[in-house]
């Protein structure tokens, strides 16, 4: 019998594979970048035959670096970012690019529903707003712009959906994906006909994928698909679930006090909801959490992929200003220094687009402002992001009420920086064991479906941890948090002078 399991995750920066035995214990993981396609202003797409082969190179890379023979895989499962849209024929290739959920195309269509009531009607129906990047809105835009495409689709799928065809072919859903793209009832668990109704979507409705469990074995890995990754053909794919509900598994998420929350390519705020659904106000997704109930999910794409961008576009270009040594030490280093110190400089974390098309940028420089000051603004910027989001998340009569935050994703890599989300966010934070949680949630996805424990919350208890948990420091925070209410202001301020209505808002009381 095999002694180990492999997750896939394919999130908005990286693909990546991880190998872990059956306490969680990471053995090996591969991570390659995500190229990002910007075919017009606004628009994001993926090339899903590249993200395949950057999936087959990470497996093929973490077999050989843990020297595991393929035959000791038990299973292998996949995550993806949620929203967004692949579009595949019969034989399970796609038709067009992927889209990621980043993508602002459907703005203006979206502000037409919201004008003529569809908005309020389609989001009744599946207990979550309505947003640019959901898959349901790319299929609203597609069968008008691109209506070609229609009549090319055989499957709808999903992102983690297209990679776990490409292993075995199987091509359904499950109901964190199917909840995350808009097209759930979440008190029902199937397809929601009226939402379909509110946008015009009937014609889809015989496209869209069967749902099933996320730890459920689906297929085997095909003989293609073997030869590219190295696993044994015929090894058992189990269908997996979306990168957020993944990510809560990892993190250990089993109760109503706890929350999720991921800073990655969006700031992620999750609760677990263990009674019925959240309607009282409506988050941004909403879905079937594979443990049972349901998570209720406030996003934005504000969060550490910010930082990736400033990186990769000004601190390395032509090379690192520090003259050898990791980047992100270096930044990281140069935060400690700065937390808990008061700061006039501010960053708006908002290269994807912000609150009402507020831009992204620095403000508040003066030629005395150093790297260090820089660098703190851009850390407290993404945090101030989450606080936004998660102020929303927690709004509402039944409203999940925390009382510790379980963070991962990129920022979680950084003590300085879990100890500022800890500060200004006013709850003790704790870092789940790993580095790749989306690929640990769906390995215990696997481990569940294949035998290797009684019952997924039996993987789940044993194959999640907690590494490190950082306590409040109120002194610490105050400085950051005064700073909230102004860059609140400001950005509201950034939006009203892009959108050419400065009047809108007061300058003044951002001073």
């Amino acid at each position: 019998m095999g002694s180990c399991v492999i997750g896939i995750d394919a999130g908005g920066t990286m693909t990546k594979a991880a190998l872990f035995d059956l306490t969680g214990r990471e053995l090996a993981c591969a991570r390659s970048r995500n190229v990002m396609l910007f075919p017009r202003d606004g628009w994001t797409e993926r090339d899903a035959d590249a993200m395949w082969r950057a999936a087959t190179d990470a497996v093929r890379h973490v077999l050989a670096e843990s020297g595991t023979a393929p035959a000791d895989v038990l299973a292998v499962a996949v995550s993806g970012y949620g929203s967004g849209l692949y579009l595949l024929d019969r034989a399970g290739n796609p038709v067009r690019n992927g889209i990621v959920s980043t993508d602002g195309r459907a703005v203006a269509m979206i502000a037409g529903w919201q004008a003529d009531g569809r908005a309020a009607a389609y989001q009744g129906e599946v207990q979550q707003y309505v947003w640019p990047g959901q898959s349901s809105v790319l299929l609203a835009w597609l069968q008008e712009h691109e209506p070609e495409v229609l009549d090319k689709t055989y499957r709808v799928a999903f992102c983690k959906d297209f990679l776990r065809t490409r292993l075995c072919g199987d091509l359904s859903t499950d109901f964190t994906d199917a909840g995350s793209a808009g097209l759930l009832d979440c008190r029902t668990g199937t397809y929601s006909r009226a939402a379909l109704e509110a946008l015009g979507l009937e014609v889809w409705a015989d496209k869209l994928p069967e749902i099933g469990r996320s730890d459920e074995v689906v297929g085997g890995v095909s003989a293609e698909a073997a030869a590219l990754t190295g696993l044994r053909q015929g090894t058992p794919v189990v269908r997996g679930t979306v990168d957020m509900s993944a990510s809560a598994l990892a993190s250990g998420i089993v109760r109503s006090d706890q929350m999720s929350v991921i800073a990655g390519t969006f700031s992620i705020a999750a609760t677990l909801h263990t009674d019925e659904p959240k309607t009282d106000t409506t988050p941004m997704l909403q879905f079937p959490y594979p443990l049972g109930g349901w998570l209720a999910v406030q996003a934005s794409a504000t969060s550490a992929s910010n930082l990736e961008w400033l990186v990769k576009t000004v601190l390395a270009h032509g090379g690192a200003p520090t003259g050898g040594g990791d980047i992100y030490d270096t930044i990281n280093a140069a935060v400690s220094r700065r937390m808990g110190m008061p700061s006039e400089t501010m960053f708006f974390p908002y290269l994807f687009g912000g609150p009402d098309g507020a831009p992204a940028g620095l403000i508040g420089m003066s030629a005395q402002t150093g790297f260090d000051e820089i660098m703190q603004a851009v850390f407290e910027g993404i945090v101030f992001a989450h606080k936004a989001d998660i102020d929303r998340a927690l709004s509402g009569r039944h409203a999940a009420r925390p009382k510790v935050i379980r963070l991962a994703g990129g920022a979680s890599r950084s003590t300085c920086w879990s100890e500022m989300f800890a500060d200004i966010l006013g709850l003790p934070v704790e870092v789940p064991v790993g580095s790749e949680f989306g690929a640990l949630g769906v390995a215990i996805c696997a481990a569940a479906a294949v035998g290797a424990y009684g019952s997924l919350t039996e993987a789940q208890t044993a194959m999640a941890g907690i590494a490190r948990r950082h306590e409040v420091n109120a002194d610490r925070g105050a400085p950051h948090l005064a700073k909230y209410p102004r860059h609140r202001v400001l950005e509201q301020a950034l939006a009203a002078a892009r959108s050419g209505n400065a009047a809108a808002v007061a300058f003044g009381g951002a001073t």
